[in-house]
Protein backbone atom coordinates (compact mmCIF):
# COMPACT_ATOMS: atom_id res chain seq x y z
CA UNK A 1 0.00 0.00 0.00
CA UNK A 2 1.87 3.03 -1.47
CA UNK A 3 2.44 6.03 1.57
CA UNK A 4 1.05 8.68 -1.91
CA UNK A 5 -2.58 6.40 -0.61
CA UNK A 6 -1.57 6.60 2.69
CA UNK A 7 -1.02 10.53 2.48
CA UNK A 8 -4.12 11.05 0.49
CA UNK A 9 -6.19 9.01 2.94
CA UNK A 10 -5.11 10.87 6.14
CA UNK A 11 -4.24 7.79 7.87
CA UNK A 12 -1.14 7.91 10.51
CA UNK A 13 2.07 6.33 9.90
CA UNK A 14 2.17 2.72 11.04
CA UNK A 15 -1.44 1.90 11.04
CA UNK A 16 -1.90 1.09 7.43
CA UNK A 17 -1.14 -1.53 5.86
CA UNK A 18 -1.24 -4.67 2.57
CA UNK A 19 -2.99 -7.38 3.14
CA UNK A 20 -0.37 -9.80 3.00
CA UNK A 21 1.59 -7.91 5.41
CA UNK A 22 -1.71 -7.66 7.86
CA UNK A 23 -2.30 -11.51 7.39
CA UNK A 24 1.32 -12.16 8.43
CA UNK A 25 0.24 -10.35 12.53
CA UNK A 26 -1.10 -13.03 14.50
CA UNK A 27 -4.83 -12.99 15.81
CA UNK A 28 -4.19 -10.86 18.88
CA UNK A 29 -2.02 -8.49 16.63
CA UNK A 30 -4.39 -8.02 14.07
CA UNK A 31 -6.90 -6.49 16.61
CA UNK A 32 -4.05 -4.48 18.58
CA UNK A 33 -3.76 -3.08 15.05
CA UNK A 34 -7.27 -2.37 15.25
CA UNK A 35 -8.12 -1.22 18.19
CA UNK A 36 -5.28 1.52 17.29
CA UNK A 37 -7.12 2.53 14.42
CA UNK A 38 -10.20 2.77 15.72
CA UNK A 39 -8.57 5.06 18.65
CA UNK A 40 -6.97 7.41 15.97
CA UNK A 41 -10.67 7.21 13.93
CA UNK A 42 -12.39 8.37 17.87
CA UNK A 43 -10.04 11.19 18.18
CA UNK A 44 -10.24 12.41 15.20
CA UNK A 45 -14.11 12.03 15.36
CA UNK A 46 -14.69 13.76 18.21
CA UNK A 47 -12.01 16.34 17.40
CA UNK A 48 -14.30 17.21 14.41
CA UNK A 49 -11.89 16.13 11.34
CA UNK A 50 -12.84 13.89 8.64
CA UNK A 51 -12.16 10.32 9.08
CA UNK A 52 -13.90 8.57 6.04
CA UNK A 53 -10.14 7.36 4.86
CA UNK A 54 -9.43 5.87 8.31
CA UNK A 55 -13.03 4.26 8.67
CA UNK A 56 -12.80 2.72 4.67
CA UNK A 57 -9.37 1.30 5.98
CA UNK A 58 -10.65 -0.29 8.84
CA UNK A 59 -13.08 -1.62 6.86
CA UNK A 60 -10.74 -3.58 4.71
CA UNK A 61 -9.06 -4.54 7.55
CA UNK A 62 -11.77 -6.65 8.95
CA UNK A 63 -12.80 -8.08 5.68
CA UNK A 64 -9.57 -9.43 5.49
CA UNK A 65 -10.36 -11.25 8.72
CA UNK A 66 -13.41 -12.18 7.85
CA UNK A 67 -15.61 -9.93 9.52
CA UNK A 68 -18.94 -8.71 7.77
CA UNK A 69 -19.67 -6.60 10.53
CA UNK A 70 -19.68 -2.50 9.50
CA UNK A 71 -19.02 0.17 11.41
CA UNK A 72 -20.53 3.82 11.55
CA UNK A 73 -19.39 7.16 12.47
CA UNK A 74 -20.85 6.92 15.65
CA UNK A 75 -18.78 7.81 18.05
CA UNK A 76 -20.49 5.44 20.72
CA UNK A 77 -19.99 2.40 18.64
CA UNK A 78 -16.67 3.34 17.52
CA UNK A 79 -16.11 3.10 21.13
CA UNK A 80 -17.57 -0.16 21.65
CA UNK A 81 -15.87 -1.30 18.76
CA UNK A 82 -12.71 -0.33 20.34
CA UNK A 83 -13.09 -2.05 23.39
CA UNK A 84 -14.07 -5.07 21.60
CA UNK A 85 -10.60 -5.74 19.20
CA UNK A 86 -8.81 -4.84 22.61
CA UNK A 87 -10.81 -7.45 24.72
CA UNK A 88 -9.81 -9.62 21.74
CA UNK A 89 -6.14 -8.69 21.81
CA UNK A 90 -6.24 -9.91 25.47
CA UNK A 91 -5.20 -6.25 26.57
CA UNK A 92 -5.88 -5.33 29.82
CA UNK A 93 -8.10 -2.32 30.10
CA UNK A 94 -5.80 0.12 31.97
CA UNK A 95 -7.16 3.91 32.87
CA UNK A 96 -4.82 5.47 29.91
CA UNK A 97 -6.80 2.64 27.32
CA UNK A 98 -10.04 4.93 28.06
CA UNK A 99 -10.71 7.27 25.15
CA UNK A 100 -11.65 10.48 26.09
CA UNK A 101 -14.74 11.78 26.68
CA UNK A 102 -16.72 14.19 23.87
CA UNK A 103 -18.24 15.71 26.57
CA UNK A 104 -14.85 16.55 28.96
CA UNK A 105 -15.08 20.24 29.27
CA UNK A 106 -11.29 20.07 29.51
CA UNK A 107 -10.02 23.82 29.58
CA UNK A 108 -7.15 25.61 27.63
CA UNK A 109 -6.20 27.24 30.87
CA UNK A 110 -7.13 26.15 34.58
CA UNK A 111 -8.09 28.58 37.44
CA UNK A 112 -5.53 30.41 39.41
CA UNK A 113 -3.46 28.07 41.37
CA UNK A 114 -3.70 27.66 44.92
CA UNK A 115 -0.70 28.22 47.32
CA UNK A 116 -0.84 25.30 48.75
CA UNK A 117 1.95 22.13 48.49
CA UNK A 118 1.46 18.44 48.30
CA UNK A 119 4.20 16.12 49.90
CA UNK A 120 4.57 12.76 48.98
CA UNK A 121 6.35 10.89 51.88
CA UNK A 122 7.45 7.33 50.10
CA UNK A 123 4.98 6.58 48.29
CA UNK A 124 5.76 2.77 46.42
CA UNK A 125 2.54 2.56 43.62
CA UNK A 126 3.37 4.46 40.58
CA UNK A 127 -0.38 4.45 39.91
CA UNK A 128 -1.01 6.09 43.50
CA UNK A 129 0.92 9.12 42.69
CA UNK A 130 0.22 9.77 39.63
CA UNK A 131 -3.68 9.43 40.58
CA UNK A 132 -2.46 12.19 42.97
CA UNK A 133 -0.98 14.38 40.57
CA UNK A 134 -4.08 13.86 38.36
CA UNK A 135 -6.32 15.05 41.87
CA UNK A 136 -3.72 17.97 42.19
CA UNK A 137 -4.42 19.22 39.07
CA UNK A 138 -7.50 19.11 38.88
CA UNK A 139 -8.74 21.16 42.11
CA UNK A 140 -5.35 23.59 41.16
CA UNK A 141 -3.71 22.83 44.32
CA UNK A 142 -0.64 24.23 43.35
CA UNK A 143 2.97 22.17 43.67
CA UNK A 144 3.75 18.63 44.43
CA UNK A 145 7.02 17.39 46.67
CA UNK A 146 8.27 14.38 45.86
CA UNK A 147 10.34 12.49 48.93
CA UNK A 148 13.83 10.25 47.50
CA UNK A 149 11.80 6.79 47.37
CA UNK A 150 8.80 8.19 45.58
CA UNK A 151 8.26 7.63 42.19
CA UNK A 152 9.12 10.67 39.88
CA UNK A 153 7.19 11.81 37.05
CA UNK A 154 9.55 10.28 34.70
CA UNK A 155 8.72 6.98 35.32
CA UNK A 156 5.77 6.21 32.72
CA UNK A 157 3.39 4.55 35.00
CA UNK A 158 2.92 7.81 36.72
CA UNK A 159 2.39 9.57 33.52
CA UNK A 160 0.09 7.44 32.03
CA UNK A 161 -2.27 7.68 35.63
CA UNK A 162 -1.79 11.22 35.63
CA UNK A 163 -3.59 11.46 31.99
CA UNK A 164 -1.21 13.61 31.20
CA UNK A 165 -1.67 16.24 33.54
CA UNK A 166 1.75 15.93 35.17
CA UNK A 167 2.80 18.26 32.71
CA UNK A 168 1.10 20.95 34.24
CA UNK A 169 2.39 20.51 37.77
CA UNK A 170 5.13 22.38 39.01
CA UNK A 171 6.96 19.16 41.10
CA UNK A 172 10.56 18.72 43.07
CA UNK A 173 12.05 15.98 43.20
CA UNK A 174 14.24 14.34 46.24
CA UNK A 175 12.91 17.13 48.73
CA UNK A 176 13.62 17.29 52.45
CA UNK A 177 11.09 17.98 55.21
CA UNK A 178 12.80 20.75 56.30
CA UNK A 179 12.48 22.46 53.33
CA UNK A 180 8.50 22.43 52.68
CA UNK A 181 6.45 25.41 53.10
CA UNK A 182 4.47 25.40 56.35
CA UNK A 183 2.25 24.91 58.77
CA UNK A 184 3.18 20.99 57.82
CA UNK A 185 -0.48 19.15 57.80
CA UNK A 186 -0.10 15.30 57.93
CA UNK A 187 -2.73 12.87 56.83
CA UNK A 188 -2.29 10.37 59.38
CA UNK A 189 -4.68 7.72 61.08
CA UNK A 190 -4.03 8.49 65.14
CA UNK A 191 -5.79 9.57 68.26
CA UNK A 192 -4.43 12.62 68.29
CA UNK A 193 -5.45 13.54 64.60
CA UNK A 194 -8.03 15.91 64.31
CA UNK A 195 -11.36 15.09 61.97
CA UNK A 196 -10.94 16.51 58.21
CA UNK A 197 -14.44 18.35 58.81
CA UNK A 198 -13.40 20.14 61.80
CA UNK A 199 -10.10 21.39 61.15
CA UNK A 200 -9.82 24.66 59.11
CA UNK A 201 -7.18 24.95 56.24
CA UNK A 202 -4.97 28.34 56.29
CA UNK A 203 -4.17 30.23 53.60
CA UNK A 204 -0.68 28.75 52.75
CA UNK A 205 0.60 25.14 53.80
CA UNK A 206 1.71 21.75 52.96
CA UNK A 207 0.17 18.42 52.86
CA UNK A 208 1.87 15.42 54.03
CA UNK A 209 0.85 12.24 52.43
CA UNK A 210 2.20 8.88 53.88
CA UNK A 211 3.53 5.37 52.36
CA UNK A 212 1.06 3.18 51.35
CA UNK A 213 1.70 0.19 54.00
CA UNK A 214 3.18 2.31 57.04
CA UNK A 215 1.76 6.15 56.65
CA UNK A 216 3.99 9.18 57.26
CA UNK A 217 8.12 8.63 58.20
CA UNK A 218 8.86 10.03 62.11
CA UNK A 219 10.71 12.45 60.50
CA UNK A 220 7.75 13.39 59.20
CA UNK A 221 5.31 13.32 62.20
CA UNK A 222 7.97 14.86 64.19
CA UNK A 223 8.13 17.80 62.61
CA UNK A 224 4.20 17.62 61.76
CA UNK A 225 2.41 20.97 62.97
CA UNK A 226 -0.90 19.09 62.62
CA UNK A 227 -2.63 15.97 62.25
CA UNK A 228 -5.87 15.36 60.31
CA UNK A 229 -7.50 12.25 59.11
CA UNK A 230 -10.96 11.14 57.76
CA UNK A 231 -13.76 9.80 59.92
CA UNK A 232 -14.50 6.50 58.74
CA UNK A 233 -17.45 3.73 59.72
CA UNK A 234 -16.96 0.81 58.41
CA UNK A 235 -14.43 -2.12 59.70
CA UNK A 236 -11.25 -0.78 57.99
CA UNK A 237 -9.99 1.90 59.42
CA UNK A 238 -8.06 3.34 56.44
CA UNK A 239 -8.41 4.54 52.81
CA UNK A 240 -6.12 4.22 49.83
CA UNK A 241 -3.98 6.96 49.82
CA UNK A 242 -5.14 8.40 46.66
CA UNK A 243 -8.54 8.18 47.29
CA UNK A 244 -7.89 9.77 50.83
CA UNK A 245 -6.57 12.81 49.01
CA UNK A 246 -8.99 13.12 46.29
CA UNK A 247 -11.42 13.41 49.08
CA UNK A 248 -9.24 15.83 51.63
CA UNK A 249 -9.10 17.76 48.29
CA UNK A 250 -12.13 18.06 47.74
CA UNK A 251 -13.07 19.47 51.46
CA UNK A 252 -9.88 21.96 50.71
CA UNK A 253 -11.70 23.01 47.94
CA UNK A 254 -15.44 23.44 50.06
CA UNK A 255 -13.25 25.82 52.14
CA UNK A 256 -11.32 28.11 49.86
CA UNK A 257 -14.61 28.43 48.05
CA UNK A 258 -16.21 29.45 50.73
CA UNK A 259 -13.87 31.78 52.13
CA UNK A 260 -14.07 33.64 48.69
CA UNK A 261 -17.47 33.81 48.75
CA UNK A 262 -18.52 31.21 46.35
CA UNK A 263 -20.53 28.28 46.63
CA UNK A 264 -19.50 24.91 45.19
CA UNK A 265 -21.13 22.89 43.29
Amino acid sequence: MSKQRNKKLKIPQGQMFTKRKFLSFSMEKQHKKCAELLLAIYKDKIAFQPIEGMLAHYHELQEWMQREDKLSSDAKEIANRYHYHLKLANRKVREHHLLPSIRQGDRAQGEKIWPISIYLDSLRSAHNVGSIIRTTEAFALGAIYFSEHTPYINNLQVQNASMGTFQWIECHPSCKVTDLPRPLIVMETSPQATSLYNFIFPEVFTLALGNEEYGCSDEVLRVADHLIEIPLRGRKNSLNVANAFAITASEIYRQKKEDHGQKST
